[in-house]
């Protein structure tokens, strides 16, 4: 159990944010829900979390921004009294050709993906450094191991997200808190809609398992490498793909 935690979930709004919030707070933490745009998105979920399961709030801001992931993360503070954990969950995709990606379209890639990620960590830690507890998990990508083709730049930034886990794992290990990452496969997002029928059904006959995962599947990966279970997990990437890679 996770009673009396603190738990920050960046893109909480999205799928897999959505369900990661969810199993959180089924488990007795107090939830932070970050978003950017989704604000009624964010509203409805921190409504269904407060009656049904703990007490959830939702913050705003640009995570690319460091002066706004700062204020957030201060507010975050003041509001809970305390930060526990944090799931870098935050991230964009682009499916396009590589001799067709735009500086503008790598630049939001990294601000988002890979800064956005520095920023929330380096942020957060202000706090854990001097209570020398806390858990860290990064949401990558089977992408960021494999590659994908038309999916550089996404691969790049999610590529990044794995070293950057490992490199900071070793650095906070004396101080007792643990980075890890977690690499979904094909799961059912709205973020993977913009595949065909045709484009799923080959997917699916490339993974072992036969399926697409669910937003659960990385919840519950979550909440294992969370758990006391997971004490001596640190630097790790474990991927939630159906075998696929």
């Amino acid at each position: 159990m996770l009673t009396g935690k603190v738990a920050i979930v960046t893109g909480g709004a999205g799928d897999i944010g959505r369900r990661i919030c969810i199993e959180l707070a089924k488990e007795g933490a107090s939830v932070a829900i970050h978003y950017n745009s989704s604000y009624e998105k964010a509203v409805e979920l921190r409504d269904y979390i407060r009656e049904n399961f703990s007490y959830a709030e939702i913050f705003q801001a640009d995570i690319s921004n460091r002066k706004q992931v700062d204020e957030m993360i201060d507010e975050i503070y003041r509001k809970f009294g305390r930060i526990d954990y944090l799931i870098n969950n935050a991230g964009i995709a682009q499916i396009k050709p590589f001799v067709e990606i735009t500086e503008e379209d790598w630049d939001r890639m990294m601000n988002v993906n890979l800064k956005g990620l520095f920023n929330c960590t380096q942020s957060v830690l202000r706090y854990m450094l001097p209570k020398k507890q806390g858990s860290i998990i990064n949401i990558s990508s089977i992408w960021g191991i494999s590659g994908a083709s038309c999916e550089v730049h996404y691969s790049a930034s999610k590529g990044g997200v794995i070293a950057f886990t490992k490199a900071l794992a070793k650095e906070l290990g004396p101080s007792k808190i643990r980075v890890n990452c977690i690499a979904p496969g094909v799961i059912d997002t709205r973020m993977n809609n913009i595949l065909n029928g045709e484009d799923k059904k080959h997917l699916i006959e490339e993974i072992p398992l036969m399926s697409i995962g669910k937003p659960e599947d990385v919840a519950n990966a979550v909440l294992f490498l969370l758990s006391d279970k997971a004490n001596f997990i640190t630097g790790q990437v474990i991927t939630v793909d159906g075998g696929f890679i």
